[in-house]
């Protein structure tokens, strides 16, 4: 059972990790965050936190690892997101 247990935490590690990885990679590159709900980067990040202090916290260093990469992803995004949205907020009000 142990094996199984540890097969579906790994497909799931590698799911996650590939499931960010290709949005954050695009957001580096391009800035383009137009289509990016702010919310959702933020409770992502957050929930991903919080699996990092459980990962730690039972010593489930896959899952603390997996989720440390996520949660950076997920910050990365966020942090550009807050950026673009904050330059676009005063070119409005530039044109004013």
């Amino acid at each position: 059972m142990d094996l199984w247990i540890n097969i579906v935490g790994t497909a799931a590690a590698i799911c996650m990790v590939l499931g960010y990885l290709p949005q954050a990679i695009y957001t580096i590159r391009t800035r383009d965050t137009e289509g990016i709900a702010l919310p959702t980067f933020l409770l992502m990040g957050i929930g991903g936190l919080f699996f990092v202090i459980q990962g730690i916290l039972t010593s489930n260093w896959p899952l603390a690892a997996t989720n440390i990469i996520t949660t950076t992803c997920s910050a990365i995004v966020f942090c550009i997101k807050i950026h673009n949205d904050i330059r676009k907020k005063k070119e409005r009000n530039d044109r004013k």
